[in-house]
């Protein structure tokens, strides 16, 4: 395969028909920042119908091309129809490489349509990076438990595809090129060939407590927290402002819900203040947390979260958090 007949890079951009979602956002721009690098062309392909307003966002993005797609079989997500959407138009346009957002839609059509075009899929990357003398987007993702980060690439074969996590990448818009090229493509699939059929959908019930993603603060309690003393960080975090969030062991002891594990595995966060009280500091944890001011509170001055936090305080996290409620309070 010649690598040099594959050019631009493309981000599949996810939509209900009315909103564009956070993620494909979020990659425009991250993406934007390579094809500077590489010379490619930023291109976001849209399957089915959005809004002109969202198609600004897209542009304000800093795409040079957006593409249309049409046809039958978008009515709603499934596999075969996106899945054959990529199939045909990769074979006709050649991306270098093409970017989906690892929601529950994208994980499942993502390697899917790279099976059917024989390339390579990598997920869950916390950093992209692109290296000029092999032309090949360097995928940065924790391995062995976030014992190690490990580089992945796909160096022979091409496109080069990968789903990232929503909220791994800031949402910075770049501003709208001067010149835009619009493409219109139809692709239909036969919805006969679909394998699966809709019965019914129920909205999840939504609880705002549950909702860090975009939480300007987060009080995380990690594995030596008690049963007995979650309200006492939950108190913490009301008076700051904020919401309590967990790491992965809390939510394996059932203490807190999964939408509460902040990391790779669970909620990527942005939040202006983090206090992480007992979290230990794994690669898998910490790369899901980009705080303006990140505080740690853990009673072993040798663990390795000291290595990543603006502010390190070494003591038992029970006793730190009723110091910082007693301030607060008075």
């Amino acid at each position: 395969m010649d690598k040099s007949n594959y050019r631009d890079m493309w981000v599949h951009v996810e939509h209900d028909g009315k909103a564009v979602h956070p993620v494909s956002l979020e990659l425009l721009c991250e993406i934007r920042k390579l094809c500077d690098q590489s010379g490619d062309a930023l291109v976001a392909v849209v399957p089915g119908d959005v809004t002109e307003s969202e198609q600004e966002k897209l542009l304000a993005c800093g795409a040079d091309k957006l593409i249309l797609v049409s046809g039958t079989g978008y009515e709603r997500y499934n596999t075969e129809a996106y899945s054959n959407l990529y199939t045909v138009l990769s074979r006709k346009y050649r991306p270098s490489a093409v970017f989906v957002g690892a929601t529950v839609n994208g994980r499942d059509f993502a390697p899917h349509f790279a099976a059917n075009l024989e390339t390579g899929c990598t997920s869950d990357a916390t950093e992209l990076i692109y290296n000029p003398e092999t032309k090949d987007i360097e995928f940065v993702e924790p391995a062995a438990g976030g014992k190690i980060m490990a580089v992945i690439t796909i160096p022979v074969l091409r496109p080069q595809v990968g789903t990232i996590r929503p909220g791994t990448f800031k949402c910075v818009p770049t501003g709208k090129k001067e010149h835009v090229e619009i493409i219109r493509e139809e692709v239909s699939f036969d919805p006969a060939a679909i394998r699966t059929r809709l019965l019914g959908y129920v909205a999840n019930e939504f609880d705002p407590e549950l909702d860090i993603a975009n939480c300007e603060t987060i009080v995380c309690v990690g594995s030596p927290v008690k049963e007995e003393s979650l309200p006492k960080y939950r108190e913490l975090a009301a008076l700051l402002g904020g919401k309590l969030a967990c790491t992965r062991p809390v939510v394996d002891r059932e203490l807190l819900p999964y939408k509460l594990q902040v990391g790779q595995s669970g909620v990527m966060v942005k939040p202006k203040l983090y206090i992480g009280f007992g979290v230990s500091g794994a690669v898998n944890h910490v790369t899901g947390v980009d705080a303006e001011k990140f505080i740690a509170v853990n009673k072993d001055p040798a663990a390795p979260i000291f290595n990543y936090c603006d502010y390190g305080i070494v003591g038992d996290m029970d006793e730190v958090c009723d110091a910082m409620l007693a301030a607060l309070k008075a």
